[in-house]
């Protein structure tokens, strides 16, 4: 297939790879002019995955045109908040026959907007055309994928004929794609479980152990369940690799940027001294904030969230937001 990546961070590069060494002919885009030339010179991405080798039918391109034209897959993977103008840039170049896959995990700041519905908004408004899609999320470190560890994810769409396109042509060697109809519940555990790896950062750079750690996935969990079950999503698509399995691994793993962030408030320094110092975007820091607005808005309770809101944006200390978590009203656990 002919496949286009938008967007050349570390998941990005990662499913050029990936689908690279499927034997796709893929392009990704890059606003980054260092990024492009290490991919076309090195085959390499040194800036955002270094040391993985990129296949030859990999080339990386600074303009959205001819990044979209005649492809067959578009790979959305950019942070959540370029999406809108992204999409607003590709949308007229796009036919009916297109799948748009959505590797972003997040929501979209200002609106709480998921990225299918943004997609929606945009493609209403801008063209003419009605590209299918499907929402690609899972428990997926991009240098663990790359270095060929068994990983599995799952492919989201309402179009059951495009999820299985997204399964068959991106599924290869070590990494095993699934596929579900709930596009709510997928989109939504990938970027609710970013804002509960702060939180499980923090409880980390506090120097609590195993038991808060658990604790803090297990309620993370049902806050995730309690507003994606509000917004239409499926119990069981929460208990699987984009709710649970997701959670796990961005509470736990080493590799988790917004983890870091959680780590590091912990450790006394400020939100802008860490994410200024970070070669990426840790998703959860703009997330809490669409998480917190759409849980607003449905009137619906969600203490951890509400505690990380706190300490990125309101000066709350981590051990204080801990501290407030512990001293709740007593409950009934399934409430």
């Amino acid at each position: 297939m002919r496949i286009s990546i938008i967007g050349a961070g570390s998941w990005g590069t990662a499913l050029a790879i990936v689908a690279g060494r499927a034997g796709h002919d893929v392009l990704i885009w890059s606003r980054n002019e260092a990024v492009i030339d290490s991919i076309n010179r090195d085959h390499v991405n040194s800036v955002y995955l270094n040391g993985a080798r990129i296949p030859d039918t990999v080339r990386a391109v600074a303009h959205i045109s001819p990044a979209v034209e005649d492809t067959e897959l578009v790979v959305l993977a950019a942070p959540s908040h370029a999406t809108r103008g992204l999409l607003e840039a590709m949308s007229s170049l796009i036919r009916d026959e297109v799948i748009i896959v959505s590797a972003t995990k997040g929501i979209e700041t200002d609106t709480g907007k998921r990225i299918s519905q943004v997609v929606d908004e945009v493609f209403d408004t801008t063209a003419t055309t009605r590209p299918r899609f499907v929402c690609l999320s899972g428990p997926s470190f991009a240098r663990e994928v790359v270095d060929r560890h068994p990983t599995a994810v799952v492919a989201a769409s309402k179009d059951a004929e495009a999820a299985r396109i997204v399964q068959s042509n991106l599924s290869f060697d070590n990494l095993r794609i699934y596929t579900n109809d709930d596009v709510v519940g997928t989109e939504l555990g990938g970027s609710i479980k970013n804002v509960m790896a702060i939180a499980a950062g923090m409880v980390a750079g506090l120097g609590f152990g195993s038991n808060s750690i658990a604790a803090l996935i297990t309620r993370g969990l049902a806050e995730m369940t309690r507003l994606a079950s509000h917004e239409g999503a499926k119990f069981k698509t929460l208990m699987g690799l984009a709710g649970l399995g997701d959670l796990v691994l961005t509470c736990t793993g080493n590799l988790s940027r917004n983890r870091f962030v959680g780590q590091e408030l912990a450790k006394g320094r400020t939100l802008e001294e860490i994410t200024s110092a970070m070669n990426e975007v840790a998703e959860g820091v703009k997330t809490t904030r669409a998480v917190k607005l759409l849980a607003d808005c449905d009137g619906l309770e969600m203490p951890i969230t509400n505690e990380v809101h706190a300490v990125l944006y309101e000066g709350k200390s981590p051990a204080d937001a801990a501290n407030e978590l512990m001293m709740r009203p007593l409950r009934d656990e399934r409430n």
